[in-house]
């Protein structure tokens, strides 16, 4: 498959003074190290979400209690690249490169890897596999992220999905808006246009990754016909809080991108130091309702080991008296609301 080029700082860059320390080059040994020129260019001090999510920790060779590949996903690849968890619907892994290799990411075992990437021999035996399971009607594109690979290779990869008449939906996971705005181009958007109904779900984490250039690149993917969702994780001081999520999740919709999923950290080997408790997502997901837009409100999901799902972790216990419901408000209090009774 042929990539996008573009410019990235590998291991440093001397107009954003982003050396990288003994201990940090131990290490990109393991896990590659990439940042694109304009997500660094957002780093402000050493201290800040941005830095802690792209630039290489010693913490992430501290873990080894986790397991490389917890979802189980390589159980679930009857063919090379392609991942079938749901009856319905499978997951492509067209690309092994990002623009930026996140430090919490769940595929840390392949992205970066010159051995996991997909040949043009397993793209088409996965369309062979997905031609031939008529039960599969969504296809998510993932990686690494597709929206690296250069306008031909996605006319191809989108062109063979579209013509198999049982597939519906495709879908597109990227974080390109949020790491490499200046990827999303009019001849891009032209591309993907041609292939509807087609959606992203892109990747935003805090407030500090909406700027004027993420913004025109969701404005440019909306105006496309595309419909935007997110995909937050919740991670642990990056946006672990209130007032940042309740931030993030509003500006998301003036940039005209849906909140979807807030994901609890995946047990990946190498992430531990990101990981946060339930009770402190749930508390997150308590503290949006009501004080912003229902619209802004993602569903918070675990999605658990051994290949078992996403599972939706709600911060309301439900109490119940006869045919009264107790249900709480965001402010707290007990509100009585009658249900009725089924029938036997």
């Amino acid at each position: 498959m042929q990539h996008f080029k573009y410019d990235v700082l590998s291991t440093y860059s001397t107009k954003t003074n982003l050396l990288l320390d003994n201990s940090q080059r131990l290490v990109s040994s393991r896990y590659p190290v990439r940042v694109s020129n304009y997500y660094a260019n957002l780093i402000k001090s050493n201290k800040d979400p941005i830095w802690k999510q792209c630039m290489p920790d010693s913490q992430e060779l501290d873990d080894f209690d986790q397991l490389a590949d917890p979802l189980n996903e390589s159980f679930l690849s009857p063919v090379n690249g392609l991942i079938h968890r749901y009856p319905n619907r499978v997951v492509l892994l067209v690309s092994n490169q990002c623009p930026v290799y996140c430090r919490f990411c769940m595929r840390k075992r392949l992205v970066g890897t010159t051995e996991s990437q997909m040949t043009e021999e397993d793209f088409r035996k996965a369309i062979s596999y997905i031609a031939a399971n008529p039960t599969i009607r969504d296809v998510i594109l993932s990686g690494g992220d597709p929206l690296m690979l250069s306008d031909e290779a996605l006319d191809r990869i989108l062109s063979g999905i579209r013509s198999i008449e049982h597939v519906s939906i495709i879908r597109i996971g990227s974080r390109v808006p949020v790491t490499l705005p200046e990827r999303i181009t009019p001849e891009l958007c032209n591309l993907l246009k041609q292939f509807h109904p087609l959606y992203i779900n892109t990747h935003f984490n805090h407030p500090a990754e909406i700027t004027s250039a993420s913004g025109a690149a969701c404005s440019m993917l909306a105006d496309a016909g595309i419909q935007l969702g997110n995909q937050s994780v919740l991670l642990k001081n990056v946006n672990d809080d209130v007032d940042i999520m309740r931030q993030l999740m509003s500006n998301l919709l003036d940039i005209r991108v849906k909140p979807y999923y807030l994901h609890q950290m995946d047990l990946v080997r190498g992430t531990s130091h990101f990981r946060t408790s339930v009770e402190t997502g749930l508390e997150i997901i308590k503290a949006l309702r009501g004080h912003v837009s229902g619209l802004a409100v993602p569903h918070y999901v675990i999605d658990l080991p051994g290949g078992k799902g996403k599972v939706a972790i709600l911060p309301d216990v439900m109490e119940r008296d006869g045919d009264m419901l107790l249900l709480k408000t965001y402010t707290g209090e007990t509100v009585k609301y009658q249900d009725i009774t089924a029938v036997q």
